[in-house]
């Protein structure tokens, strides 16, 4: 019977080839250096670490098959047990495995992993200049695979005809194939009821089931993805051999010919963000619970229905995440630019594999990324990562990010990063773009209001226009959230501000509108972009007042004054399903010498009061707000809670421009990362608080000097 071991626990690290005592404890993911917020270093990750763990077998590991599971080690990663090398692996960003059989013994084991974090030229995403951080480490999970000889290598499930007569193939492949193994193959809904099983003896290494026809089978929808599971299980004359679950969704999606795609059947404009997987301090070793919360943000606050995975396969957490609450994903191989040599492209090849291999029973996942982003044409290149891409999953069509609509068009999906104003659009379709705005207009959670609401038009315009054009089947913005870079991108801190959130993943303007394009019924939206100042603005005053809102209407009261009731601006934004409010007045509000009042916004749906937005013109702080997304942490060692902190005005407003030294304090069993004190940009920022392998009760103490203090209380068990 398979035994699938968690393998993150008591790992020994040093950053070089150490002695004993130079050595710590860690747990898995792990950065091979926490780093500061701001101006960090690329130079500060390259250089190889030493992991180190010791373990023993179980007693039923005897006569079985052991292989160690790498999710992902950045860069290059060269394995040893007990002083024997076992193989190198080049490539950060997918997943992979050595046999250890012959290298274990009975008694006590150690594996050591050097991880070289230096960029290397002759690996992807490297070669030439890259505009994102590749942290060191092994910075995603590892797991000790105990299996029989004759065991799943994998299982691909494919729904068929599920829009008319729904069914199911599933490709499935062994190991070690013996002529008597029997093969039982059984689908379960959510609820574990049984839709569906199937025996027979296993007549091959390789071979297909199918369920010709199913009923009762629910669809996977954006607001209802109804998820299954397929079993597989290997018997040998009634002793169980191996099973393996595969959580997969019914679903047809397809870019077609008239330029739309179409979700089971429906069209579905794609509105949606790029994501980076880094985050402060800890690089890219996040989580299960961060890497879900970036999905849950996507889908849930900013309004997003796809997600691309810029620039590389991202974490499993994150992909079964956005099955769970169906969040689309167009997930590509890795790299930025350039293309390499020979031995390059192959490993290119490499990590296209092994992500679709991973990836395909995703229900979320409707296009393979298979060209190296934003580089040049290389057709034979192409060729190969286009059928390599068919043959492993001809159940999804193709798309290659590129720049320029000259561009051989050897995909299913013309996919274009589109940065000037206005639309490209290719003599060919399906045509999604891929990037907007982003580093055309880089933008700060403290920069000057005029930038900070421009930066949010951008995104609402070239949305209106993507909306607008039959021929366009989505857009996806650059990007979700800020991410370090190097010295030849970004700020002077090494910092790109392209996101519409920063990098904590707490909002800038641009997130409001977004959030605005919800439907009523998920969330009504109400948030004027402004700080209501009078010296904010170049010449000052407020006009225009810009409101991002899902509402039909609003009313805008200045003090005791009504200043009216507006419609959305359905003249420069014709086509968003939730057009900005931009109030002009034709006597500008601008009363200088004059008493300067509150400004208050109410929204209206169906003529009824729906929301009211208060901001106080005084801008004076009122609180500390802290929030965090979680209460409770799972004592493993690795669990993380992000732990927001803003300054806001009485009315509950951020207040931009307020910059507080915040301090944290923390009491109980469990690790503060942060910048401590922090200084609040922006009026906000964050720490993060790593659970330890005990239950307790931790309680976050945050203070500033002039403002009450605020307690954040989380319960860590088992």
């Amino acid at each position: 019977m398979r035994l699938i071991c968690p393998f993150n626990h008591d790992w020994q690290f040093a950053p070089a080839d150490a002695c004993d005592e130079q050595f710590s404890i860690v747990t898995l993911p792990h950065t091979n250096k926490l780093f500061t917020r701001l101006s960090v270093d690329n130079a500060d990750y390259q250089f190889v670490s030493t992991y180190r763990k010791r373990f023993t077998l179980p007693e039923s590991a005897t006569g079985k098959r052991i292989f160690l599971d790498f999710d992902g080690a950045m860069l290059v990663s060269t394995v040893y047990i007990n002083g024997a090398l076992i193989g190198t692996h080049k490539g950060g960003f997918t997943p992979f495995s050595f046999d250890i059989t012959a290298f274990v013994t009975a008694g006590n084991n150690v594996v050591t992993v050097y991880v070289d974090a230096t960029e290397d030229k002759s690996v992807p995403p490297y070669g030439g200049q890259v505009d994102y951080l590749t942290f060191g480490g092994l910075y995603r999970e590892i797991t000790l695979r105990i299996v029989d000889p004759c065991h799943v290598v994998s299982v691909f499930p494919r729904p068929l005809n599920v829009l008319t007569a729904p069914g199911l193939e599933a490709d499935i492949r062994l190991a070690q194939w013996h002529r008597d193994v029997r093969a039982e193959v059984m689908l379960t809904d959510g609820a574990g009821q049984v839709i569906a099983v199937h025996e027979q003896a296993v007549p091959a290494d390789a071979f297909t089931v199918t369920f010709p026809a199913l009923t009762g089978i629910a669809l996977w929808l954006l607001d209802q993805p109804e998820l299954y599971t397929l079993t597989v299980t290997l018997k040998q004359g009634g002793e169980l051999l191996d099973q393996v679950m595969t959580r997969f969704g019914f679903r047809h999606a397809e870019f077609c010919d008239d330029g739309k795609f179409y979700l089971n059947g429906e069209p579905l404009k794609l509105f949606g963000l790029n994501r980076h997987q880094t985050y402060p301090y800890i690089g890219a070793a996040a989580p299960q619970r961060l890497q879900a919360l970036d999905a849950d943000i996507l889908k849930h606050e900013l309004g997003c229905n796809i997600v691309r995975t810029s620039h590389y396969a991202q974490s499993p957490h994150f992909l079964n995440r956005c099955d769970e609450i169906g969040l689309l994903v167009f997930e590509e191989l890795a790299g930025w630019q350039h293309i390499g040599d020979a031995m390059w492209k192959q490993l290119a090849l490499d990590d296209l594999q092994a992500m679709i291999e991973r990836d395909r029973h995703h229900p979320s996942i409707i296009l393979w990324g298979v060209r190296i982003n934003e580089s040049p044409d290389d057709d034979d290149f192409y060729q190969h990562t286009n059928a390599l891409a068919r043959a492993l999953d001809p159940t999804r069509q193709t798309g290659g990010v590129r720049t320029f609509l000259q561009s051989h068009f050897l995909e299913d999906v013309f996919t274009l990063n589109d940065f000037p104003p206005g639309l490209q659009t290719p003599r060919v379709r399906p045509h999604l773009v891929t990037e907007f705005v982003g580093h055309m207009f880089p933008t700060k959670t403290w920069d000057h209001e005029e930038r900070r609401i421009e930066h949010a038009l951008h995104h609402a315009r070239k949305h209106s226009l993507q909306f607008g054009h039959a021929d366009v089947a989505g857009a996806i913005g650059w990007c979700a959230f800020d991410y370090h870079t190097h010295k030849e991108f970004g700020s002077g801190d090494r910092i790109c501000y392209h996101g519409v959130m920063d990098m904590y993943r707490l909002p800038k303007m641009a997130a409001y509108f977004y959030r605005s394009q919800k439907a009523p019924t998920d969330e009504i939206v109400l948030y004027a972009a402004t700080n209501w100042t009078m010296g904010d603005r170049n010449g000052g005053g407020n006009n225009p007042l810009v409101v991002f809102s899902n509402c039909d209407e609003i009313e805008v009261w200045i003090g005791e004054e009504y200043q009216g009731r507006f419609r959305p601006d359905v003249d420069h934004y014709p086509h968003l399903p939730h057009p900005p409010f931009t109030v002009r007045w034709s006597e500008p509000y601008n009363p200088w010498g004059t008493p300067f009042h509150d400004l208050t916004v109410r929204g209206y749906l169906n003529g009824t009061v729906a929301a009211e937005q208060k901001i106080h013109a005084a801008h004076v702080p009122a609180a500390l707000r802290v929030l965090t997304h979680t209460d409770h942490l799972r004592a493993d060692g690795a669990d993380m809670a992000r732990i927001a902190v803003q300054v806001i005005d009485k009315y509950g407003n951020v207040l931009p421009y307020q910059t507080r030294v915040v301090r944290f304090t923390l009491e109980g069993d469990a690790d503060l990362i942060a910048a401590n004190p922090l200084v609040l940009l922006g009026g906000q920022g964050a720490c993060f608080v790593r659970s330890r392998r005990t239950s307790s009760q931790v309680v976050v103490h945050v203070e500033t000097d002039d403002l009450a203090p605020v307690d954040v209380v989380l319960q860590i068990s088992e």
